[in-house]
This record gives structure tokens, sequence and C-alpha cells, in this order.
């Protein structure tokens, strides 16, 4: 297997993810995908309760205490954790030998913290960048410095 085959890039957000593997020619070809299971509900949905009301005595009327999370945050953390759970099952079965992360800044921060000691080693670069919606044969434009020199480590 040449060198090349052995660089997977992650594209992420914090509800899709893809693991792509670099093959012959520096064609991309898509690995595994992961979908956030709550990646299209309304907020109202992932809190079990509504908020609590609370009267003060010294203003009439009461109010709802606001939540402390967005729900939708935590989420996407949670499907960050898990997306870096994936990927060290993955390192842990050699299935790459280097990898790329992509992902919006806060996702890709959340991702890399969340990795174990051997897979944080494999990294060889990270671009803050919401790439998700980008087609796979339209990102090697933005992933030239891995796919075209895979051996430069960032």
């Amino acid at each position: 297997m040449s060198e090349n085959m052995r660089l997977c890039i992650l594209i992420a957000d914090g509800e899709h993810a893809r693991l792509l593997r670099l093959e012959e020619n520096n064609v991309l070809h898509v690995a595994s995908d992961l979908d956030s299971a709550t990646a299209h509900v309304v907020a109202h949905d992932l809190v079990s309760d509504r908020p609590g009301r609370t009267f003060e005595s010294a203003r009439p009327g009461s109010h709802a205490i606001a939540p402390r999370h967005d729900p939708h945050q935590l989420e996407k953390k949670r499907f960050a954790h898990f997306v870096a759970q994936q990927l060290c099952h993955a390192a842990a079965s050699d299935a790459f030998e280097r990898l790329v992360l992509v992902a919006p800044a806060h996702m890709l921060n959340e991702i890399e913290a969340a990795l174990d000691a051997p897979t944080a080693q494999k990294v060889v670069g990270r671009l803050p960048k919401d790439l998700v919606k980008v087609p796979n044969h339209a990102l090697s434009q933005h992933l030239q410095q891995w796919v075209a020199a895979p051996h430069r480590v960032m």
C-alpha cells in the first residue's frame, strides 16, 4: 500500500462527519459517514422538561428560568466526542497512519481534545473550515497541502 493510502481526512461539523481515504491518483474516497441522531431535532425536543418557573416577591408575576446551556451546543459537543471515539477505534485498528482534521474551529478543538494520545500523534494537519457541504470531488483544492504533498507534516 502506498504512503498516500495511509492518509485519512476527517471532514466534520456539529452534526455530520465523513472520513475520507486518499486513494490512487490522489482521489478521495469516503471510508465512513457519521451523522448526529439529533441533527434535525428542534431545541424543545432535546430537553426533557420545560424550564421551571419562579416567583419573586419583589416583582409581581413569574418568569421562566433560562436553561444554563444551549441544548444544540451540548449535542454538538457530544457528537464531537463520538467522532473522536470513532477515530480512536480506527487508529487502534491501524486503519490509518496519518490523519488530517477539518472542521469549524470550535468543533475541531472539541474533537482534538477528545482524542487519545496514540490517535493525537497521528494528526498531521488541521484546517479550521466547514467543508461538510463541499462535494468530495471539490475537496482537493482545499486540501492540497496534504493531498499533493502527503509526507509533509503540518
